[in-house]
């Protein structure tokens, strides 16, 4: 039986990656070509073929993704960005660095992605774009947001940060829209070993934008047409993630199947106010995170749970703790407590259990074990 739990476990998953990890990295070493290198060039290719769309950008964070992409999409000053507030806070970090003004809705409770009606109403005259987080691994359904989109004359640029390779309705997450945002954080399902991040997008004037804003505004050396920055995916961190993405796939495959195995052992505590986020992509859904409510019904509440957990070794974490709106840094966009009933609600119920490719059978059944221990059968 195992005694400890972690919530991710990289060494595990990365050793049977070790040598060709160390033979990527010292090919990089070797050519010397440290900053856009052949690396680089190739990450982007695959990558963006991989999600169905023709042009890839490599970046320094998905933060900066996010910003960058759109501003190479014509977004700045003046311009409307609608996007959930039930996101991780560098979406809204994203869309303020690009010197739009974010506007926030509400999500659904049952899926925790963004509500569309609530987005309806938020739409002025000055908005520009519908920003869709796809969150934990689970897209928004693209035919629903393509309708919004072209209802309201909007540009959908998608935060894909945590939807690497995921699917819904024949579409790849990033693929969906004018472009997308996506990070390689070192957890995500295809994570590098530092910061990273890439935008996507069919648009070849989007990609031509992004690849000059990105590299100090310079289209060519030294030649600076507009206001750039430096934010370049590094050729090492390239080389890393060429090694991990013929893997991501089967690696989406297993969180899929984890998920569905802590789905059938926790269907019982659904009496018991313990509901898994509602899965309406079925294999399409990838799982950076396998996310639970401990609702009202529960005998114990969530940070109790947490702590019950953590003290049995069972490692969990809250994806997110308060919403946007309500961060101290952002009560300048004028938001309040109660604006986003669901977002809200969440924040308080949420938990996310241990989620990685390599978990196994025990282990889930541990970590449910271990809940029924702390609650009660």
């Amino acid at each position: 039986m195992p005694k400890n739990i972690p919530f991710v476990d990289l060494k595990l998953q990365h050793q049977p990656l070790k040598s060709e990890l160390e033979n990527s990295i010292q090919a990089v070493l070797e050519r010397g070509d440290f900053i856009l290198g052949q690396a680089v060039e190739k990450f982007e290719s695959s990558f963006a073929t991989a999600c169905g769309v023709e042009n890839g950008i490599g970046v320094s964070s998905g933060t900066n993704a996010i910003a960058l992409g759109l501003q190479a999409c014509g977004i700045g000053p003046g311009d409307e960005v609608i996007l959930p507030a039930n996101t991780f806070i560098a979406t809204l970090i994203g869309v303020l660095h690009a010197g739009a003004t974010p506007v926030l809705v509400d999500c659904h409770a049952e899926t925790a992605l963004i509500d569309l009606e609530a987005a309806q109403k938020a739409v002025t005259s000055k908005t520009k774009v519908i920003l869709p987080v796809h969150l934990y691994g689970q897209m928004v359904a693209p035919s629903k947001l393509k309708d919004f989109a072209q209802g309201n004359n909007l540009i959908i640029f998608e935060d894909a940060a945590q939807a690497h390779l995921a699917q819904r309705e024949g579409y790849y997450g990033g693929s969906v829209g004018t472009a997308a945002a996506f990070s390689f954080y070192p957890s995500k399902n295809l994570g590098c070993f530092g910061n990273g991040g890439m935008v996507i997008t069919n648009n070849a004037e989007v990609a031509n934008k992004m690849r000059s804003l990105r590299n100090y505004g310079a289209p060519r050396k030294y030649v600076h047409e507009e206001v750039g920055t430096n934010s370049r995916l590094d050729t090492i961190q390239a080389a890393v993630l060429n090694v991990k993405l013929p893997y991501l796939e089967g690696w989406n495959s297993d969180r899929n199947q984890a998920a569905q195995k802590y789905d059938t052992l926790l269907s019982p505590m659904k009496e018991k106010g313990i509901i898994p986020i509602q899965n309406l992509s079925g294999t399409g859904h990838i799982y950076h995170l396998y996310v639970i409510r401990v609702t009202d019904k529960s005998p114990i509440n969530r940070d109790i749970l947490k702590e019950k957990l953590g003290a049995a070794g069972v490692s969990v974490g809250i994806h997110y703790p308060i919403p946007c709106h309500l961060q101290p840094a952002y009560q300048n966009l004028g938001y309040k407590q109660g604006d986003f009933p669901n977002s809200e609600i969440l924040s308080q119920q949420i938990l996310s259990l241990p989620m990685y490719p390599v978990i196994n059978e025990e282990q889930i059944n541990h970590v449910v074990e271990t809940m029924f221990q702390i609650i009660g059968k």
